[in-house]
C-alpha cells in the first residue's frame, strides 16, 4: 500500500484500493483452504487490484484473469468500444476445489467440421507437434471453458432485472459457483448488492451469506428470495439490523437514513423516490414511504389501487406532526397516513389522529385515516389498521411490490 500510495497519490484511487485491500485480507483469513476467490472489477482499477491480490494470496495462487466480454449500445469517436470486466480467480492453496465437469462448453460446428478423418476411435484430425511427429486428434463434444466469457449483460426488459446499477446476470454467477463449489458448500459475497450471488447459491443447494451496508439492498434481497423461492418456504437469518428498542435508537444514532429505511420495511412499506442521502433533510414533501392496497376491482383486469403516506420520525414528537401528516395526506390525495415514531406520542397526539376520520377499502371496512405506531409496538409484533389484500389479488398485490422495489433502485 505504501508502494501503491507513491504510485497513485492520494485521491479516490487511493481511497478505493484501501478500502478493498482490508477486506481482501479479512477474506484471505475466512476462506477455507480448499476454496477460492473471484474478484470483478472493470479495466480501470483492474491493474492495481492484481498487485493487491498478488501480494495477499501469493501470485503463485493467481489461476485466471477471466475476460467477462459482452455488447452493449454507446460509440465512442476517440477509442474502441469498452465492452468487458476484469474477473480475477485466486485459490487459497494448491488444495482448492475446481469441478472440471463444470467448466466446460459445448464445441462450435465450426470447429467440429475439422476433425475431417475416421477410424475405430471415431472423428479426429491430424497435429503436427514440436518433435515433428504427427498425432491424432479426436473429436469431443465439450471442451475446457476459455478464460474469455461471453455473456450477455442483462437488458432492460429482461425479468431478473432489478434496476440495481451493479447487478450481474444470473448466468455468470452460476458459471462461478458451479464450477468452484459443491451442493451444500458455503459460498460468501461480501458485496452482495440486490443479491444475484445468493439468489444462485440458493438455486443451486448451496449455503450461502450475502453482506451488505444498506438496509435498502437487505430488503430487496428478502422481497427477491421469498419471490423466486416461495415453493421453498425460505428462511432468512439477519444479522446486523435492530431486534429490540435500543438497537434501533442505536441505529437512529448511528445513521437516520438506514434507520428510516429499516423502519419503513417493518410495515412493508416502499421508500419514496424522492429519498436518497443527499436529499435526506431537502424537498421530500414529507413522504418518507409509501403502502399500497387494493380498492376495488375496475373490472376487466383492471384494479383499483390506494395508497398510504408513512412518515419515520426518529426524535421527538409533537401534536403538529399529526397536523403536518393530514395536510401531507391531503395534498397527495392519498387514502390516509401513517406516522412511526421511536418516542412514545403525546396524548394531544392520539387525540388529534382520531378525530382525523377515516376511510373505506376493498372489504368496505373503514379505517383510520391517520394512525400513530411506535417501534417498540412494531417489534412487539403489533401491527397497524391496515386493509389486506384479498386473497384472490395476492398474486397481483407481490407482483406490485417487487415491481415498486425494482424501480425504486434504479433512483439510488
Amino acid at each position: 500500500m505504501q508502494a501503491l500510495e507513491k504510485l497513485v497519490g492520494h485521491n479516490d484511487v487511493l481511497a478505493y484500493l484501501t478500502m478493498m485491500t482490508v477486506r481482501l485480507v479479512e477474506l484471505k483469513r475466512v476462506l477455507k483452504k480448499t476454496g477460492s476467490i473471484y474478484l470483478h472489477c472493470d479495466p480501470t482499477a483492474s491493474h492495481y487490484l492484481k498487485l493487491v491480490m498478488d501480494a495477499i494470496f501469493g501470485k503463485q495462487n493467481f489461476l485466471n484473469e477471466i475476460i467477462w466480454s459482452y455488447q452493449g449500445t454507446g460509440e465512442p469517436k476517440k477509442f474502441f468500444k469498452r465492452k468487458h470486466d476484469i474477473i480475477f480467480f485466486y485459490s487459497k492453496g494448491s488444495d482448492y476445489f475446481f469441478n472440471s465437469n463444470e467448466a466446460v462448453e459445448k464445441i462450435s460446428d465450426f470447429s467440429k467440421s475439422k476433425y475431417t478423418k475416421r477410424d475405430e476411435g471415431g472423428l479426429y484430425k491430424e497435429i503436427r507437434h514440436k518433435d515433428g511427429k504427427i498425432y491424432k486428434q479426436y473429436q469431443k463434444e465439450e471442451m475446457r471453458l476459455r478464460d474469455v466469457w461471453d455473456i450477455p449483460i442483462i437488458n432492460a426488459m429482461a425479468s431478473e432485472r432489478l434496476g440495481y446499477p451493479t447487478q450481474k446476470p444470473e448466468a455468470l454467477l452460476e458459471r462461478i459457483i458451479r464450477a468452484s463449489s459443491k451442493e451444500g458448500d458455503w459460498v460468501l459475497d461480501p458485496f452482495c448488492g440486490c443479491g444475484t450471488t445468493v439468489a444462485v447459491a440458493e438455486k443451486l443447494d448451496r449455503k450461502w451469506v450475502g453482506i451488505d451496508i444498506t438496509t435498502l439492498a437487505i430488503n430487496l434481497i428478502k422481497y427477491r428470495l421469498r419471490e423466486q423461492f416461495s415453493d421453498k418456504n425460505i428462511k432468512i437469518f439477519v444479522d446486523g439490523l435492530p431486534k429490540d428498542l435500543a438497537g434501533a435508537k442505536a441505529l437512529f444514532k448511528k445513521d437516520p437514513f438506514e434507520f428510516e429505511y429499516w423502519t419503513l420495511d417493518l410495515v412493508n412499506a416502499m421508500p419514496a423516490k424522492s429519498k436518497s442521502k443527499e436529499n435526506m433533510r431537502g424537498a421530500d414533501k414529507g413522504i418518507d414511504g409509501i403502502i399500497t392496497f387494493v380498492k376495488g376491482s375496475m373490472g376487466k383486469g383492471k384494479y383499483d389501487y390506494g395508497k398510504i403516506i408513512v412518515q419515520v420520525k426518529g426524535g421527538g414528537v409533537q401534536r403538529n406532526d399529526i397536523a403536518t401528516l393530514k395536510g401531507d395526506v391531503d395534498r397527495e390525495k392519498a387514502d390516509g397516513g401513517l406516522l412511526i415514531t421511536l418516542e412514545d406520542p403525546t396524548r394531544p397526539m392520539k387525540e388529534e389522529a382520531i378525530s382525523s376520520g377515516s376511510f373505506f377499502a376493498f372489504s368496505k371496512v373503514d379505517y383510520p385515516k391517520i394512525q400513530i405506531i411506535t417501534i417498540k409496538e412494531l417489534l412487539e409484533g403489533k401491527w397497524p389498521n391496515l386493509p389486506p389484500w384479498p386473497e384472490k389479488y395476492y398474486k397481483e398485490a407481490k407482483k406490485i411490490k417487487i415491481d415498486i422495489l425494482k424501480n425504486q433502485q434504479k433512483i439510488f
